[in-house]
């Protein structure tokens, strides 16, 4: 039976997975969420932690024995038991479809929808929308599967269920409101009888399901920026015992965790973390003002190539069938970089492609582990900023009309990303 530590910061929902796992399977499991055990954003960037877990992210798992994990589904998956897991090979892969499931079509739409109510990152109606239309295709599906069902796989609580029900508890917390949910009972009939469980109870307490919809709070989202962007003051050195103790209630409220570290699992953890190093730092200065922030045939175009810095910037052609997800995590990047891509064709028969800019002459991606989301599954080809095919892609990509012949489908929709 396993045993061991798992480090994360305070409610982190990804953590919630291997910990309800253990309720289940047994697994000793001790959480080091608090100093002196465990402070996020410095007791995982020890070199202790990194030797052990080169990311620095948590949650991470060391058994008593020595053996290391990090990513949150492969640590719920070594506490579970062959019940959670899957006694035969069709079952076991019948869970891991479902836990895929949660990755690739509830996290990114529910990021995106709840992020912004808690102040972590700015709303946009248009991404909103189209999370909203995202969570309801995955809500409908959940909902034809558990017509006849009361857990995702078999009779009994899977790790299909801990993992799909994680990722949906802060929908369910946040935004899912009775009118928006009231098409999916059977999904909300299971998330109830999920959360009731003891063993998920014990993790997470009373999970009370939301009565409205919570809604982006712009005061909310200055009040983090200006968190985020304002460093520590220094204490100057002195033995005065008031202002000592003034510092230590400080830290204490400071402790309490924000809501968007309850929830996310990238931006905004690290939203928390002193800031990394520039990764354009070797780069020479140069202006932005080229990046467009008009899509006009007349304005935006003429506006790109009469100000593009073509020695500061490149221009890349990227191809894949990734598009929402990717975005939803790369609010880092805007403010280097600019893209549009673009669905072509229609349902079972489309393709994505897109064209970025970035500063510097090389891609983006590999200069910051927070920028490497979902970069490598694109094919990636740069473009010489002064040649005609570059040229009748700026138009094209910029104006979301044209002949598309590096295609060979019809235009069908498409994303800013600024």
């Amino acid at each position: 039976m396993a045993a061991g530590t798992l480090y994360t910061y305070p409610e982190n929902w990804r953590a919630f997975k291997a910990q309800i796992a253990a309720q289940y399977s047994g697994a000793r499991l001790k959480v080091a969420s608090n100093s002196p055990a465990f402070t996020f954003g410095q007791t995982n960037r020890t070199p202790a932690f990194l030797n052990n877990f080169p990311l620095g992210k948590v949650p991470a798992y060391q058994g008593d024995d020595g053996f290391c994990l990090f990513e949150s589904n492969a640590i719920a998956h070594y506490l579970s038991n062959d019940a959670l897991r899957g006694a035969t090979p069709q079952v076991a892969a019948q869970v891991l479809q479902w836990v895929s499931f949660a990755d690739s079509e509830i996290i990114p739409p529910a990021s995106a929808w709840v992020f912004p109510t808690l102040g972590i990152m700015q709303f946009n109606k248009q991404a909103t929308e189209q999370a909203k239309e995202d969570m309801k295709r995955a809500l409908a599906v959940l909902n034809q599967h558990l017509n006849s069902r009361t857990f995702l796989v078999g009779e009994r609580v899977s790790l299909a269920d801990i993992t799909v029900a994680c990722s949906m508890l802060w929908v369910y917390k946040q935004v899912l409101e009775p009118s928006f949910r009231q098409p999916y009972p059977n999904v909300t009939r299971w998330f109830v009888t999920c959360v009731n469980q003891p063993q998920f109870k014990t993790v997470l307490g009373e999970v009370k399901l939301c009565e409205k919809m919570a809604q982006f709070d712009a005061k909310k989202f200055a009040e983090m920026q200006t968190k985020k962007e304002t460093p520590p003051k220094k204490e100057k050195g002195g033995k005065d015992a008031a202002k000592s103790q003034e510092k230590k209630e400080k830290k204490k409220e400071e402790k309490k965790p924000a809501p968007a570290e309850e929830i996310d699992d990238c931006d905004a953890v690290l939203a928390a973390e002193p800031k990394t190093k520039d990764p354009y730092a070797h780069l020479p200065k140069s202006s932005r003002e080229s990046i467009p922030t008009k899509t006009t045939l007349t304005v935006a175009i003429p506006h790109f190539w009469e100000n593009f810095d073509h020695e500061g910037y490149s221009i890349w052609y990227s191809h894949c069938n990734l598009i929402s997800g990717m975005f939803q995590r790369l609010d880092k990047l805007r403010k280097t970089a600019f893209a549009s891509v673009l669905l072509f064709g229609t349902n079972n028969d489309s393709s994505i492609s897109g064209l970025w800019v970035f500063r510097g002459q090389d891609l983006a991606f590999p200069l910051s582990p927070d920028w490497q989301i979902d970069y490598e599954s694109y094919d990636w080809r740069k473009l010489d900023s002064k040649s005609e095919e570059c040229k009748t892609l700026v138009k094209e990509y910029l104006s979301w009309e044209g002949d598309f012949k590096h295609v060979g489908k019809a235009f069908n929709q498409g994303k800013i990303f600024k």
